[in-house]
């Protein structure tokens, strides 16, 4: 149920895994340079599992100047390749899930249609595509939850539901992240958690930004197998916000004040 992001280096990361027996969300193939040699990249990272003794994995997926609603065709087929890179590595290594960023730019890009060409993507990315992996996709600097939800009602396909990354929607969204939660949890699979203050993506740790956890758990608790991967970048941050979050998972809220249980 509980994954980290593999932000720390294999040590740490081998640590955290020790002592919590949480899963990992590679990062390994959401970068092209490792696309680019994909087999070997492949080859190399099982082995590296192996020795961290990771035995649940959860893929990222590649991001970086993708666009899956772009009226570009050929950017488009660049973006569908990577995609489908990562998702063989995510078939070979044996990843329960994978995470794509919907890749929506405020301003520059118009809602005017946008979660009808979403989801004709993903439709189409999926058509060849069984159960055994959920694709999901993740709000990044989206402000809105409802083109989410919209793309999601419009792909028929089991595999296929939301990500909610709850800093993103505190930093980024127009309406509260328990508010994404409650719009959302219809079709929210997995969870990103780390905190921030509101006013940038700080990938804090749980109990250090303003994110209401308690209002968020409240809701995302209802969603049956729901599974979270914490994404902060230090193994002291990752081992915080596992002792916070394993605490909500249970059914337990707690006095962000005193860090005392309610």
């Amino acid at each position: 149920m509980l994954y980290f992001s593999h932000l720390l280096e294999d040590e740490d990361t081998k640590a955290v895994i020790r002592e919590t027996g949480m899963g990992v969300e590679a990062i390994e193939f959401a970068i092209s340079e490792n696309l680019n040699h994909l087999n070997e990249k492949i080859f190399s990272y099982q082995n590296r599992l192996k020795d961290m003794k990771c035995k649940n994995l959860i893929l990222h997926g590649p991001f970086l100047d993708l666009n899956p609603m772009t009226f570009d065709d050929k950017i488009q087929a660049v973006t569908r390749q990577r995609y489908e890179e990562a998702y063989a590595a995510a078939k070979t290594l044996g990843a329960a899930k994978i995470v794509y960023h919907t890749c929506y730019v405020p301003d520059f890009y118009l809602l005017i249609g946008w979660a009808e060409r979403m989801a004709a993507f993903f439709e189409e990315f999926l058509a060849d595509k069984d159960d055994s992996i959920e694709v999901l996709m993740e709000n990044v600097l989206d402000r809105q939850w409802e083109p989410l939800k919209e793309t999601a009602k419009r792909v028929q396909h089991p595999a296929f539901g939301l990500c909610l990354d709850i800093g993103h929607a505190h930093c980024y969204g127009e309406d509260s992240c328990a508010q994404w939660a409650k719009e959302l949890k219809s079709y929210i699979r997995h969870v990103h958690i780390h905190d921030n203050m509101g006013n940038k993506d700080s990938h804090l740790a749980l109990g250090e930004g303003s994110v209401d956890i308690n209002a968020v758990m409240r809701e995302l608790r209802e969603i049956p197998k729901c599974t979270y991967t914490i994404e902060c970048s230090t193994r002291e941050a990752v081992m915080t916000s596992y002792e916070i979050l394993k605490k909500y998972v249970c059914g337990i809220e707690i006095d962000k004040k005193t860090e005392k249980m309610l």
